[in-house]
């Protein structure tokens, strides 16, 4: 079921930056009253101020699941929340065997126990106006695994699957889940990535997709359009030949490379 955006009450995660930002002035762009969730609420803040009155900013911490109902029951001031954007999410690369527990952690409860939390508070609600849209930002590497991003490869695969369970769970209600994937964004995320060749998207690309959503409710949707095939390949494939490829592609080092740009954002997820 499609929602009207107008007048609608639109809430998104990770709204301080990059594809965040990107969506929260499309959504306000077409009449949705936006709450613009950050950690670094300096960051929200000034989207607001730049979006102007239809935009709110709070300062919320996925990974709590206090911080998140606060950030909902605040936004349902305004009325019942229409849209959750599940958009906050770190990347955290190099070896699985030489990173901190603690950073393993502290990523799965960003990247997918943030989405469990979002969805888990607002479903409900949803389900009771028969009314709502979730889009759960996730990534292509929810299809294809990515070797030096082994925790962010899981948490991806984990929303990718936590959406589709749901929405058979609530097949027969007008609430919808789409699920998005991106390849690569140009985003603070993949600055210093060896990434050449792959297929490269704008935050306004992705923000122009979860619009989208709203009207049609498709499932899953990526970016750019057709890589879904990739990840049936990748999963039709002998784990060896797709271990080759990868290794004859320099895979590990592409995503975890050793520069400035790299470990400044890295020394930052890591706070």
């Amino acid at each position: 079921m499609a929602i009207d955006l107008k007048g609608s009450v639109a809430c998104v995660t990770g709204g301080g930056r990059g594809i965040g930002r990107a969506t929260a002035e499309a959504l306000a762009a077409r009449g949705a009253r936006v709450v613009i969730g950050d950690l670094d609420v300096h960051h929200a803040e000034e989207v607001a101020r730049a979006i102007g009155a239809s935009a709110v900013a709070l300062k919320l911490d996925v990974a709590d699941p206090e911080s998140f109902a606060a950030f909902i029951a605040e936004a349902e001031r305004l009325g019942p929340v229409d849209l959750l954007v599940n958009n906050a999410g770190i990347m955290r690369t190099g070896e699985f065997a030489e990173q901190t527990l603690h950073t393993q952690h502290r990523e799965i409860a960003i990247n997918l126990g943030g989405v469990v939390t979002g969805m888990r508070l607002v479903l409900p609600g949803m389900l009771e106006r028969n009314r709502g849209h979730i889009v759960n930002v996730a990534s292509m590497a929810g299809k294809m695994s990515v070797p030096g991003a082994a925790v962010y490869t899981a948490t991806k695969f984990g929303v990718a699957s936590l959406s589709r369970a749901v929405r058979a769970e609530i097949a027969k209600s007008k609430v919808t889940i789409t699920t998005v994937l991106p390849a690569a964004v140009r985003t603070e995320l993949t600055s210093g990535l060896g990434i050449s060749g792959v297929p490269k998207s704008a935050p306004e690309d992705v923000a122009r997709e979860i619009v989208a959503s709203c009207r049609h409710g498709r499932p899953e949707v990526t970016l750019p359009k057709g890589l879904g095939l990739f990840g049936v390949l990748e999963q039709g494939l002998p784990e060896g030949v797709g271990d080759f490829v990868k290794r004859a592609v320099g895979a590990q080092k592409r995503i975890a490379p050793d520069n400035a740009q790299a470990k400044a954002y890295q020394d930052r997820t890591a706070r």
